[in-house]
């Protein structure tokens, strides 16, 4: 593991240089924003790993890594048809894809949260809520009228642990979740999202699953978590590496599969590589089209 983290530290030094913001026109069709394509190397550039669902003016999350809310409120600025938010959905309570569940909690757009996700989230929820209890004590006390109601929303947040199957439905979406492979986590979820227009299916960390394939299946967007292919590995790093996570030409094959009509690599460890190296390494088994994402990007 220390191996492990010194080459993380090394390549983390590696910067890849944001080419723009998608600044995509209002639509009824559904949305993919990306709102944080970031791994646990968190850069300027690239926020925690976060996938929003815009659907007729709600947005659904996927994930709350580092810095969330602040990308929220840039997607707010060019997306105005962003009236609020709807439920969060995590995929595995690793720190890179749940430290922004605090921000998320506190955001003020939204009546209460609702947050998705496999077994251990309660509690999580529940140490979150504690480490601030006594802000919201002395808010619920407080004089100012916005203050109150900022408490009783933060007291309302709930939480639902879910493995596969039908985690969540409204008007808008269908939220299926299904079970995925991420080294030792015993439960790490994916999520298939259905809206009137558009099926979305979304990885999470997973080395390659079936479950992936059949959950798309042709869908319309698929996002999978990618590494680069290329970086030379051994040891435990290998290991870690093989059975947490899936490369670049092995997401080609799975992709092959699953047949997307569009294939977006998220939360990317490019490791000292440009996004056309892993483009270059997906193609060798897909020859559909493949983007590699960057924070902001509308699909």
């Amino acid at each position: 593991m220390q191996s492990f983290m010194i080459l993380l530290f090394s390549l983390s030094m590696v910067c890849i240089p944001r080419t723009g913001v998608s600044q995509a026109a209002p639509s009824s069709h559904a949305s993919v924003i990306i709102l944080g394509d970031g791994s646990p190397l968190i850069s300027a550039d690239r926020s925690g790993t976060s996938i929003g669902v815009l659907v007729r003016g709600t947005l659904y999350i996927f994930d709350a890594g580092p810095g969330v809310l602040r990308r929220v409120f840039e997607a707010e600025r060019f997306r105005p048809d962003i009236k609020g938010l709807g439920p969060v959905f995590i995929t595995h309570l690793h720190s890179d894809h749940t430290i922004g569940l605090p921000e998320l909690l506190y955001y003020p757009g939204a009546e209460f949260l609702r947050v998705f996700g496999p077994p251990g989230l309660g509690a999580m929820m529940k140490n979150i809520t504690a480490a601030w209890a006594e802000d919201r004590q002395i808010r619920a006390h407080s004089s100012m009228p916005s203050d109150n109601a900022f408490a009783s929303r933060v007291n309302a947040a709930q939480s639902t642990e879910i493995t596969s199957g039908v985690a969540y439905q409204d008007s808008n979406v269908k939220v299926l979740s299904f079970e995925v492979a991420h080294g030792d986590w015993h439960h790490a979820l994916g999520y298939r999202v259905e809206t009137p227009d558009r099926v979305i299916t979304i990885s999470g960390d997973t080395r390659p699953s079936e479950a992936v394939i059949n959950a798309c299946n042709g869908c319309d967007i698929l996002l999978h978590a990618v590494y680069n292919a290329d970086i030379p590995l051994s040891g435990g790093t290998a290991t870690y590496f093989h059975t947490f996570h899936t490369n670049a030409v092995e997401l080609g094959v799975i992709a092959s599969k699953a047949r997307p009509k569009l294939l977006v690599m998220y939360h990317q460890l490019f490791m000292g590589e440009l996004p056309a190296d892993l483009l270059r390494q997906v193609a060798v088994n897909f020859r559909g089209p493949v983007i590699s994402a960057k924070d902001l990007d509308v699909y």
